[in-house]
């Protein structure tokens, strides 16, 4: 079973050129080849090559729509009689891989008798107007990724450091955590004879003066 996909709709267009040593069916003159291709519902057609014998000329170009998962074509190769039966030369089958993957293929097919002796050769010039899926997945396929930058990641953003505060800008404060030095006496004792003044309320009535 073919993997190919994604034809249906597209066109091939196909050429033929040319029989190659075909199986004569005549016996006292040259045969009258003609070409029939056989894809799907299309029936196709040369013309006649009169006298072509066993190396016909045609070069006639045919235009195919495509069917999905139909990769193949049969040709069959007659000789043209005007009073009897037209004469079987031989058939075969082409296959349409190489078209649809490659877009062109120029190639001869081997044809055969009922028997499957050989009975010659096709000449066909194939292209195809699209492009399978099969063949759009292998081109859009990941690529390599870009080589690294040979430059590192930039530094983070630099921060201001830390302002230090001194708790106790004096000289002469302690650090921290120093005892207090003990309370003791602040003042020097007053000299002897030094007179304390009365407690407040203790003066006289008539003190100040009245004017």
């Amino acid at each position: 079973m073919s993997k190919i996909s994604g034809i249906q709709g597209q066109v091939l267009q196909v050429t033929v050129v040319s029989g190659k040593k075909l199986r004569d069916t005549e016996m006292f003159t040259e045969q009258d080849p003609y070409v029939c291709l056989e894809y799907a519902n299309s029936r196709l057609r040369t013309r006649t090559c009169k006298d072509g014998g066993r190396n016909p000329v045609f070069g006639e170009k045919f235009q195919i729509p495509l069917v999905e998962g139909l990769t193949d074509l049969n040709i069959v190769v007659w000789n043209s009689n005007t009073l009897r039966q037209d004469d079987f030369i031989g058939s075969g089958r082409v296959q349409l891989e190489k078209v649809l993957l490659q877009g062109y293929d120029d190639s001869s097919w081997p044809i055969q008798t009922r028997n499957l002796k050989p009975a010659g050769q096709v000449q066909l010039v194939m292209q195809s107007s699209g492009t399978s899926k099969k063949q759009k997945a292998s081109a859009s396929a990941p690529h390599a990724a870009p080589p690294a930058s040979p430059y590192g990641p930039p530094p983070p953003p630099l921060g201001y450091p830390p302002v230090a505060v001194n708790i106790y800008p004096g000289a002469g404060h302690p650090p921290p955590g120093a005892p207090y030095q003990p309370y003791g006496q602040p003042y020097a004792p007053p000299p002897a004879g030094y007179y304390y003044p009365p407690p407040a309320g203790s003066y006289p009535g008539n003190y100040p003066p009245h004017c």
